[in-house]
C-alpha cells in the first residue's frame, strides 16, 4: 500500500513537472515578435505597406472591372444612329478604363481610322499605368522583406556569439539557444511578409491582365464598328 502511494505521488510530481515544462516552453506570438529585435521594425512597416497596397489596388481594380456588359451594344446603336453625344454621355457615366477608351474613340469619329486607333491606344496606355500603380512597390516588398529578415538574423547571431565570447567559464546552453532562436525570428518574419506580398502581387497582376484583355477586346470591337460604318 505504501509502495502504491509512493508511486502515485511520484507520478503526480512527474506530471506536474512536465506541465510546468510545457508552460515554460509555450511562448506567445507577441513575445516572439518583441524578442526579434530592432530589425523587426522595418518588417512591421513593410507588412503594413504590403497590406495597404493590396487593399487599395484591389478596390481600384474591382471598380475598374465594373463595366456594363451592355455598354458596347448601346454604343453601337447610338453611333450607328448618329447620336454620338449620347454615346459620350453614356461612356462618361461608366468611369472605367474601357469606357474612357471608347469615349476617346467617339470624340475622334470623323478622323482617319488610323488616328482613332492611335488615340484609343494612347488612352489605353494611360489607363494601364493607372491600373499597375504601386504594383512594382509590392513586388519590391516581397523581395526585400526576406533579405531584411536574414540580415536581422545575421546581426542577431553576431550579438549572440559576442555575448558567448564574453562569458567566463562554461557557456550556458540556455544562453546559446536563446540567442539563436531570437535571431531566427527575423528570418521567419521576413519570409512571412515576403510570401504575403508575393501572393498579393501575383493575384493583382492576374486581375490587371484580365482587365487589359477586356480593354483590348473592346477597342477592337469599337474599331470594327467604325469600319462597318
Amino acid at each position: 500500500m505504501i509502495l502504491l502511494q509512493t508511486l502515485s505521488t511520484d507520478s503526480l510530481s512527474a506530471a506536474e513537472n512536465l506541465a510546468m515544462g510545457a508552460t515554460k516552453q509555450n511562448i506567445g506570438l507577441l513575445d516572439l515578435l518583441i524578442k526579434g529585435g530592432y530589425m523587426m521594425i522595418p518588417l512591421y512597416l513593410l507588412f503594413i505597406l504590403a497590406i495597404f497596397i493590396f487593399v487599395e489596388r484591389l478596390i481600384t481594380l474591382n471598380k475598374a472591372s465594373k463595366t456594363s456588359s451592355h455598354l458596347m451594344d448601346q454604343v453601337k446603336v447610338l453611333v450607328q444612329s448618329g447620336q454620338t453625344e449620347k454615346a459620350k454621355i453614356l461612356c462618361a457615366g461608366e468611369q472605367t478604363p474601357v469606357a474612357n477608351m471608347i469615349a476617346k474613340g467617339i470624340e475622334r469619329i470623323g478622323s482617319p481610322l488610323k488616328n482613332i486607333e492611335v488615340a484609343i491606344e494612347n488612352v489605353g496606355k494611360i489607363e494601364i499605368y493607372k491600373l499597375e500603380k504601386n504594383l512594382n512597390l509590392l513586388a519590391t516588398v516581397s523581395g526585400a522583406a526576406p533579405m531584411i529578415g536574414f540580415l536581422g538574423t545575421v546581426a542577431g547571431m553576431i550579438q549572440a556569439f559576442i555575448a558567448i565570447a564574453q562569458e567566463e567559464g562554461m557557456v550556458s546552453p540556455k544562453l546559446l539557444s536563446e540567442g539563436i532562436y531570437e535571431a531566427m525570428i527575423t528570418t521567419a518574419a521576413g519570409l512571412v511578409v515576403g510570401i504575403v506580398a508575393y501572393l498579393g502581387y501575383n493575384f493583382l497582376v492576374s486581375k490587371v491582365s484580365k482587365l487589359v484583355h477586356n480593354m483590348e477586346y473592346s477597342s477592337i470591337e469599337f474599331i470594327d464598328l467604325l469600319q462597318d460604318n
